[in-house]
């Protein structure tokens, strides 16, 4: 079952990381780049409300799978839509399109990897983390460069239709996901998981963390066309940098499922957010393209493991009954300081790369600041506050 949820999980995000650059270029193809980007907002924006109330719902069902691939169809049908409706009405119905898939989009990461436990025995689940996240990175491989090969072959209008058409492979998998033997009792509200958040001490320091490390990833993203512009003749070479980060982070996490890294997980968020950092000052301070791909692989080392961490203390401290929640909600909070890092970063890197960088290191350093500050604790607290045992303590 593991080997399918894979696969499906793979083909959901290869799909989704295909549908932000051909939104990009539908837009660009038939208007101008505001018109691309906007697209992009909407549905980016829509999925850090969305994420919530999707949580709720996996977490009151007997049957999650069900409503995962509910919303996984919901999705690719939308995407699917703004196909059909850009350039023939009115671009703020295309808009609103956007940003209702947007609501589903946290199915894609949070409400998927919330399945997981459901899946494998308690001490094959760190493992089974790290498999977990190596999909986003092989997504993060696949679905830009599809999304730009199909652009150019046949029109961003194909090019996001099969990242639709890549997210609704994934519906059969998620429908046959194992369901639980009784419906949840007293189920929690979509309030419960942004509580149990702030309550449980080892989820709130990974979401303070990661959540100002995505933002500085955001920066850096838009940094990397203008930097291969500046420093390798052309954006183009600046983008494939993305791809050596993309390759390191699936190698690093390849041997790490094997060969496991000793002590909690807790301490590879921390170590990851500083080799994150370490990065990119490397990348800013870089004069040529061997230290700029050897700063790219630096990150790489870092982003891989950071993802298959926040995963495991995530399956670790959130209960069955709020595990969705957890996950969607976080997974939202992350979208959110991802989408603001970007929007900072596009005046910052056009005037100076290696400022936008640099401020994009400044903010891994208040990430792991954050980590530190969010006080550290063995137990951990439920959603009422009270403290009980870490559930895979010492597994």
């Amino acid at each position: 079952m593991l080997s399918r949820y894979l696969i499906g999980a793979t083909a959901a995000r290869s799909g989704d990381e295909s549908s932000g650059p051909a939104l990009l270029l539908l837009g660009l193809s038939s208007s101008t780049a505001v018109t691309g980007s906007t697209l992009l907002a909407g549905l980016t924006i829509a999925a850090a409300f969305g994420g919530p109330l999707l949580g709720a719902a996996l977490d009151r069902s007997r049957s999650p799978g069900r409503v995962l691939a509910t919303a996984l169809a919901g999705y690719a049908a939308g995407l699917a839509l703004i196909t059909v409706l850009f350039g023939r009405v009115p671009f703020a119905l295309v808009l609103a399109t956007a940003a209702l898939a947007g609501l589903l989009n946290p199915a894609v990461a949070g409400g998927w990897t919330a399945q997981l436990p459901a899946l494998v025995p308690p001490e094959r689940l760190p493992r089974a983390s790290t498999l977990d996240a190596m999909t986003f990175t092989a997504a993060s491989l696949a679905g830009p460069g599809l999304a730009g090969l199909l652009a150019n072959l046949a029109g961003a209008p194909v090019a996001l239709t099969v990242a639709s058409v890549f997210v609704a492979a994934a519906v059969p998998v998620a429908w046959r996901l194992p369901r639980r033997a009784e419906r949840p009792r007293n189920p929690r509200k979509p309030t419960a998981a942004a509580l149990f958040l702030l309550r449980n001490r080892p989820l709130r320091r990974t979401t303070v963390t990661t959540t100002l490390s995505y933002a500085g990833i955001g920066m850096a993203m838009v940094c990397y066309p203008v930097l291969g512009l500046h420093r390798l003749g052309g954006a183009g070479y600046g983008t494939l940098l993305l791809t050596v980060m993309a390759v390191a982070s699936l190698l690093v996490n390849a041997l790490l499922a094997r060969h496991p890294l000793p002590g909690p997980p807790d301490i590879t968020v921390l170590l990851s957010t500083v080799a994150l950092g370490s990065g990119f000052l490397a990348t800013a301070a870089a004069p040529n393209a061997i230290l700029l791909v050897a700063a790219a692989v630096l990150i790489g080392f870092g982003e891989g493991p950071q993802l298959s961490a926040v995963f495991a203390v995530r399956h670790r401290e959130a209960p069955a009954d709020v595990r969705a929640q957890a996950f969607t909600t976080a997974a939202s909070v992350k979208i959110a300081g991802m989408a603001a890092g970007t929007a900072v970063a596009g005046p910052l890197a056009g005037q100076s790369p290696a400022v936008c960088l640099c401020a994009a290191a400044g903010l891994q350093l208040a990430a792991a600041i954050g980590y530190l500050v969010c006080s550290p604790g063995t137990g951990t607290r439920d959603g009422t506050g009270a403290r009980r045992p870490s559930p895979a303590r010492g597994a």
